[in-house]
C-alpha cells in the first residue's frame, strides 16, 4: 500500500507519495538524508494501492510530486510522468521530485 497526500497551490497540486512500510524510517545515502520519521505528516494522507494512486495523481492539475519507494516510483514511472534515468536511491531507496515549470 501507498500512502498519498496533496497539497493544493496556487499553481496547482503537489503530492507526496511513499511506500507505506518506509513511514517512520530515515534513508541515508552520501550526504543525502530522507527523514520519513521526522517529516512522516509530510507523506501519511490516504493509504491506497498503486491503482488508486494512479488514479488520484490524475485528478488534477499536479505541479509537484514527491515520491519515495519501490511502488510509488513504479507508480510515476507507469504513468509516464517520471523515467528509470531520472530515480535516484537513498539508502538503496528509489526516490524522485518532479516539478512542473509553469
Amino acid at each position: 500500500m501507498i500512502f498519498l497526500k496533496k497539497y493544493p497551490t496556487q499553481n496547482g497540486l503537489v503530492i507526496a507519495l511513499c511506500d507505506e512500510e518506509l513511514i517512520g524510517k530515515v534513508l541515508r545515502g552520501g550526504r543525502t538524508v530522507i527523514d520519513l520519521a521526522r517529516y512522516a505528516s509530510f507523506y501519511k494522507g490516504d493509504l491506497m494501492s498503486e491503482e488508486q494512486a494512479a488514479s488520484a495523481i490524475g485528478e488534477g492539475d499536479v505541479y509537484s510530486l514527491n515520491v519515495v519507494g519501490e511502488r510509488s516510483v513504479r507508480v510515476v514511472i507507469d504513468l509516464g510522468i517520471a523515467t528509470e534515468e531520472s530515480v535516484l536511491r537513498v539508502g538503496g531507496v528509489p526516490f524522485v521530485q518532479i516539478y512542473k515549470l509553469v
